[in-house]
């Protein structure tokens, strides 16, 4: 990420903004420290579509539709080797 300092991106923010197109994200720093990041309008709008959930994920899965057998140990006690 390029950074600029917020005098020199004002002075010349048409090639911020260029910039920010072509090669990613532009950091702006105020007193050395950072204060903003400028993003090209393709970049928010990927930052900005919804993230599908958990459920979706799982509705997603190749193994939807297959039946699985779980069984399940219902005793109340198990031996252990100690």
């Amino acid at each position: 990420m390029t950074r600029w300092q917020l005098q020199e991106a004002k002075a010349r923010l048409s090639e911020l903004v260029k910039s920010s197109q072509e090669n990613g994200p532009q950091e702006i720093t105020v007193h050395g420290k950072p204060a903003a990041v400028l993003l090209s309008r393709a970049e928010y709008d990927r930052l900005l579509r919804r993230k599908s959930g958990f459920i979706d994920f799982l509705r997603r899965s190749p193994l939807v539709g297959i039946d699985l057998e779980l069984a399940r140990d219902r005793s109340s006690s198990r031996n252990l080797d100690l």
